[in-house]
């Protein structure tokens, strides 16, 4: 169920009942020379259509496709706009969703909006409202890799250029941590992957979302709990 297909008296209909807001959190930045630049809204927005296609009373609103990707410049295409622009804007956009939906959950796919995410949530809480926060994580490598690969081979085959697709830097990310912040991930490579996408496969992304998935709605079913 999208927001972006009902009418205000459909969501007003469905928001009395109790209906929880999804909105997937992306980013628009580049993952390497053969995925596309919308990897991590794809994924954010995949997550929350699969979490409604399991529970009735979710409504999937249009994803947050810009963030916080500066670590990313240099790259062509990358489109950021800075932690605190997208923490005001998930501020901003949680205290409007409030008028209309009792929930609000926050799916945000992209690593650099943890912290705008998480300060939002925090201040969104503070002002009484009920604001849960799912970011999706796997073991291995960390950007453009074979998971992020995978999952897009099984959601958007037609967008993955496999025959680009080449080895990045693959030391663990602790060990590139301190490289990352002094310079971004142009500073240790410049394919601007991290990991070795090259032997990802639909089946194992396939697999990946569907572990993601069933976090996130356990994540959500857990959340009258908390």
């Amino acid at each position: 169920m999208r927001l972006a297909d009902l009418s205000w008296p459909d969501v007003a209909e469905r928001a009395a009942s109790g209906a929880i807001l999804a909105v997937p959190v992306g980013a628009t930045e580049q993952h390497g020379p053969h995925l596309p630049l919308t990897t991590d809204t794809d994924i954010a927005l995949a997550l929350c259509d699969r979490l409604a296609g399991t529970r009735t009373d979710v409504i999937v609103a249009p994803a947050v496709a810009y963030g916080s990707s500066g670590e990313h410049a240099r790259f062509a295409g990358t489109l950021s706009i800075g932690q605190e622009a997208i923490e005001l804007l998930l501020l901003e956009l949680g205290r409007s969703a409030a008028e209309t939906f009792h929930r609000l959950l926050f799916v945000s796919a992209h690593g650099g909006n943890a912290g705008p995410v998480a300060r939002a949530v925090t201040r969104l809480r503070a002002e009484s409202r009920d604001v849960e926060v799912f970011q999706p994580r796997w073991s291995g490598e960390p950007h453009a890799g074979r998971p992020e690969t995978a999952l897009q081979l099984a959601l958007r085959p037609e967008a993955v250029r496999m025959e680009r697709a080449v080895p990045g830097d693959r030391r663990p990310i602790g060990e590139l941590m301190p490289h990352l912040l002094g310079g971004g991930v142009w500073a240790v490579t410049a394919t601007g992957v991290l990991g070795d996408p090259t032997g990802a496969t639909a089946v194992e992304g396939a697999v990946l979302l569907d572990r993601l998935t069933d976090q996130l709605v356990s994540h959500v079913d857990g959340w009258g709990g908390r």
